[in-house]
């Protein structure tokens, strides 16, 4: 049991791309606070391992699917609501950054790609849960941004551009939907997951030497932080990025 225990109980969340990393980690942590967990992502076997990993079907349910299909989103969202109930706290968790390299070479497929996914499924996820009731009712967004959104990231230029823009749809949609819906955004550094593996691995000790807390992110981390933006703690606290980052941006870095 962690301090929090019972502080986001009776909630029913989304988090997408939930099957591992920090969307795992998320979903893990809004459950030992009393949250109830719909988990999306593109592989059902590795969904159907999250749910077990979150205790089984009385807690976790999974709908795979791209976040980018319109269709997968409503079913995700009645799927989820038939399991627990309306949903009223949704983390977008999913990005994709499928390519590396300078801006002048980046083929144009790929950046529609990186917008679809990184901005449109976000703004999509927010669209079907609020007409499912959301903003009637009320609830809580978060979205999982990155500190590569809020100055210039060499060699994931897009990525951040992709961000830059995320964090600005966050404080669009809570002015549009305050006061019954708070939306907020998380700003992660470097974490230690596989979808940043190329940012650290063989050099971890250099690329954590750049950050004054000494070390890289841990999913567990940007969880923490989530969690608390879901809570009643933030309840003043909306169209926010904040910054998770053990400090690296206070150096000029962006990872």
């Amino acid at each position: 049991m962690n301090a929090y225990s019972g502080r986001l109980a009776q909630r029913v969340a989304i988090v997408t791309g939930a099957s591992r990393g920090i969307g795992l980690a998320i979903a893990q942590r809004l459950v030992a606070e009393g949250a109830r967990v719909g988990l999306t992502a593109r592989r059902p076997e590795a969904l159907a391992e999250a749910v077990a990993a979150l205790g089984g079907s009385a807690y976790a349910v999974a709908v795979p699917g791209r976040s980018d299909d319109p269709e997968h989103r409503a079913q995700a969202v009645h799927q989820v609501g038939e399991a627990f109930g309306p949903v009223d706290l949704l983390v977008n968790n999913t990005g994709i950054n499928p390519v590396h390299g300078p801006l002048i070479g980046l083929d144009p497929a790929a950046a529609r790609k990186i917008l679809d996914v990184n901005v449109i499924a976000t703004l999509g996820w927010v669209q079907e849960v609020c007409a499912a009731g959301m903003a009637e009712r009320g609830g809580c967004v978060v979205n999982v941004s990155s500190i590569a959104g809020l100055a210039p990231s060499p060699g994931i230029a897009f990525y951040g551009v992709s961000k830059a823009a995320l964090n600005h749809l966050t404080a669009s949609l809570a002015v549009e939907l305050g006061p019954t819906v708070r939306v907020n955004a998380v700003a992660p550094g470097v974490v230690k997951t596989r979808f940043a593996a190329a940012l650290y691995e063989g050099r971890e000790d250099e690329v954590a030497a750049r950050y004054p807390l000494g070390r890289l992110g841990l999913p567990q981390d940007v969880a923490g932080a989530v969690a608390f933006l879901a809570s009643d703690e933030a309840s003043w606290i909306t169209g926010q990025t904040i910054v998770c980052d053990g400090g690296v941006s206070l150096t000029g870095r962006a990872g």
